[in-house]
């Protein structure tokens, strides 16, 4: 039998926890016929496989895609002045963000060539888990002209936003898990099935940001742009079978966003062209999870000065979250250094930092109807706000 190659891009002093690494060993077991298989530096355990690589195969795997198809994280800039900015106004305006959205739903679909779905309720809804939509302030631009060819303003105000397909994502697995679907051959009729409900999910999910950023931008008065939006559950074909991202952002589609916890800076990185073919097209998609959501209920204290602290970051910034248990499960400790990751990235020649953006105002949830209603897709991946 031939060993399948695992290229592991981090370095010895990654906190990559050991059953991460179980993980990989087993899909090295059970999945036939991988081609490759990189592993990122925010490698974490996950619920069907680790969180945080790129697998090419021959056939399609759903579950290590997952329930959330087409997550991913969106960077898009405002015509806001950062310095007219208020951030604990701002948090105030951005609580009806958990509001079912009254926008025109049938419209922007049939806009976005999409067909209508029981679960586009949930459409402009962030959700729960790990998600988020956070208001930012460029901290510092390490590649100026890349900046200036981005749209990169220093002076105004940016936003990124971390969702996916919500329901309907989670609608698509579920099914074939019922079924007990095993792997599926891309060219039989189940394959083909899958592959169109996948693809409509990734781009149902692009969209959902996109009007996430809006109505963030119409609460604070502003309006949005994109600059980058980069699904990082998903798969496509490339030669020798199929990319399966599971936590891994697309190294061959521009400048990516990567954050790190709701404590942290995050990372506009660009991916570099001559990287690795082991790398599989492949980068980290945020810091990854250090530590389960379980355990940090005995890492944190339930006391209210210590809950009402979590609603602050390091630079002045506010958090919004209503969900006590989320609050501390998503807080900043649980989280791998980010700064690591992104060094990891650059060591291994896989990317270079083009800007850093400090967190202002992170929105969560305020358990509105529609995040109980939609669920927690996305609740154990990469990266917490």
């Amino acid at each position: 039998m031939t060993k399948t190659p695992v290229h592991r891009f981090f370095s010895g002093s990654a906190w990559i926890e050991g059953n991460a690494l179980a993980q990989l060993d087993f899909l090295t077991q059970t999945i036939p016929n991988i081609v490759a298989l990189a592993a990122m530096p925010d490698l974490h355990p996950g619920k069907y496989g680790p969180v945080g690589m790129g697998l090419l195969a021959p056939g399609l795997h759903p579950t290590l895609v997952g329930s959330d198809i087409g997550c991913g994280m969106g960077l898009f800039r405002t015509d806001l002045k950062l310095k007219k900015l208020r951030t604990d106004r701002a948090a105030e305006r951005l609580k009806g963000l958990d509001e079912p959205w009254d926008g025109d739903r049938r419209g922007r679909m049939e806009a976005a060539g999409l067909a209508p779905t029981p679960y586009d309720f949930g459409l402009g809804s962030i959700g729960s888990g790990n998600h988020f939509c956070e208001v930012q302030a460029v901290h510092e631009m390490r590649d100026e002209a890349a900046c200036r060819e981005a749209g990169i303003d220093p002076e105004r105000v940016h936003l990124l936003v971390h969702s996916g397909s919500r329901a309907l994502g989670a609608s698509i697995l579920d099914a074939l898990v019922r079924a007990e679907a095993g792997p599926l051959a891309p060219d039989s009729e189940e394959g083909r099935r899958y592959l169109a409900a996948h693809d409509h999910a990734v781009a149902w999910a692009r969209l959902n940001r996109a009007i996430i950023a809006e109505r963030a931008g119409e609460a604070l008065r502003g309006a949005v742009e994109p600059v980058a939006d980069r699904p990082h559950n998903f798969l496509e074909p490339r030669g020798g079978g199929i990319l399966h991202r599971k936590g891994a952002a697309p190294a061959d589609r521009g400048l990516v966003p990567i954050p790190g916890s709701r404590e942290t800076l995050s990372y506009l990185v660009r991916p570099r062209v001559d990287a690795s073919p082991d790398a599989l097209a492949c980068l980290a998609h945020g810091a990854g999870r250090k530590y389960d959501r379980g355990s940090m209920h005995g890492r944190i204290e339930r006391v209210r000065s210590v809950r009402e602290g979590l609603k602050r970051n390091p630079f002045g910034g506010v958090v919004v979250c209503e969900d006590r248990n989320l609050l501390i499960e998503e807080a900043g400790d649980a989280y791998k250094a980010i700064d690591r990751v992104i060094d990891d990235l650059v060591s291994f020649g896989l990317a270079e930092v083009v800007a850093t953006f400090r967190p202002l105002v992170t929105f969560k949830t305020g358990l509105s109807t529609i995040g109980r209603r939609g669920g927690s897709q996305g609740a154990g991946q990469g990266r917490g706000r």
